[in-house]
């Protein structure tokens, strides 16, 4: 990524902006300066903001290594000619070669794009999808398949979409638990967290093993209601959070040992005895970066965390990475990612959920670089290499 990269989106989206949308408006990206240039492999990244659910506003910013610029909302000046731009609640994001590909959840789609310059060059539908993973020609989508509907009693299992890489075909699927949520892949098999987040008094507490080579589930590992993220390390260990129902279950991070067979599931404490929540988590090395916003039904308090994990001993070694007090502006962390190059955090506060956000970058040592205005609810990071 260059600045011309940047500069070449702003003017043709605002030349296109009126000749193709016609009555339908699009707002042209923003950049400023934030912090310095800094070399290296990695060009810079994408953050998608997955906008409230409903509005409509999910966007995709870009952060410019080179020239330490940060623009918002690249994809719609990108991509004039498409109607309705992203649409309703981005829910992940991830590079994979040259592709950068979008779950927008409420829009029922996976958006494909150029990594280079946020052009599309397909979508895949497919209904409420949740989040995603690649294994070769291959990625894995999860979704709850039925509405958006809280029912204690809801009969739509959720299933495991395979996709073709090259003709973003769905070409297999697995039925799995229900609101099937966060997925890993490891050793042939996709572990994915079903949260039965729709079934507030019956959640699901399972993690279902999927064989990739059957596209079959093999079994069920049960972990701790409400599950959310999954995460798998270089010691082929599964990490996966749980959101705990809000009242008397808190949220937790648990750690599998040996998914694959006899799975050994643990539970992270702090050095006190806490449970540990992780809204987020972004894995560097050894180092399991983890932010979190738990909030309390009982107690109508929210306890924030910005802790590290040491995934090798299983601690939690740092109960605190931002070291210079920026952490008392932060309304709700609501994402982290972690520079692989040179090891700057980026936290991401959704404050009010309705308003635009808060992006924050961190040296190693957890001292504030710059902070920059994101869209609404900020959430989901993608590092884009050199070419």
């Amino acid at each position: 990524m260059r600045r011309s990269w940047v500069c070449a989106v702003l003017c043709a989206g605002m030349l296109l902006a009126v000749s193709c949308r016609q009555d339908v408006i699009v707002w042209p990206s923003e950049s400023e300066k934030a912090g310095e240039a800094v070399s290296g492999p990695i060009a810079g990244f994408y953050l998608l903001n997955e906008g409230n659910m409903g509005s409509n506003k999910c966007t995709l910013d870009f952060y410019d290594y080179a020239s330490a610029t940060y623009t918002r909302n690249v994809y719609g000046n990108a991509n004039p000619d498409v109607v309705k731009e992203l649409g309703d609640v981005g829910n992940d994001l991830q590079v994979y070669g040259s592709r950068l590909w979008a779950v927008i959840n409420c829009s029922n789609k996976v958006e494909v794009m150029d990594a280079g310059t946020a052009r599309r060059l397909g979508q895949i539908e497919i209904p409420n999808c949740r989040y995603l993973a690649f294994d070769g020609p291959y990625a894995y989508v999860t979704s709850y398949a039925g509405p958006v509907q809280i029912d204690d009693n809801y009969k739509q299992r959720g299933y495991v979409a395979r996709i073709d890489t090259a003709t973003l075909q769905v070409v297999d699927t697995c039925l799995v638990g229900y609101q099937p949520d966060g997925i890993a892949i490891l050793d042939g098999y996709a572990y994915i967290a079903n949260s039965g987040g729709y079934m507030v008094n019956n959640y699901e507490r399972t993690v279902s093993v999927v064989d990739l080579a059957t596209m079959s589930e093999v079994r069920r590992i049960p972990v701790a209601v409400n599950l959310h993220l999954a995460v798998a390390d270089r010691f082929g260990q599964l990490w996966v959070s749980s959101r705990g129902d809000y009242y008397d279950a808190p949220a937790s991070l648990y750690w599998i040992d040996r998914p694959g067979s006899l799975a050994a599931v643990n539970e992270l404490r702090s050095p006190a005895g806490n449970h540990v929540a992780a809204s987020a988590m972004a894995l560097c090395g050894d180092s399991l970066y983890i932010v979190g916003s738990e909030f309390s039904y009982v107690t109508y308090e929210t306890v924030m965390t910005f802790g590290i994990v040491n995934v090798r001993t299983h601690e939690l070694v740092c109960q605190n990475f931002i070291t210079d007090g920026t952490d008392s502006k932060i309304r709700k962390p609501y994402s982290v990612a972690v520079n692989p190059d040179n090891g700057q955090i980026m936290v991401a506060d959704a404050r009010d959920y309705v308003n635009p956000g808060r992006l924050y970058c961190f040296s190693p040592d957890g001292v504030r670089l710059w902070d920059v205005r994101t869209g609404d609810i900020p959430a989901h990071f993608a590092f884009v290499r050199r070419r």
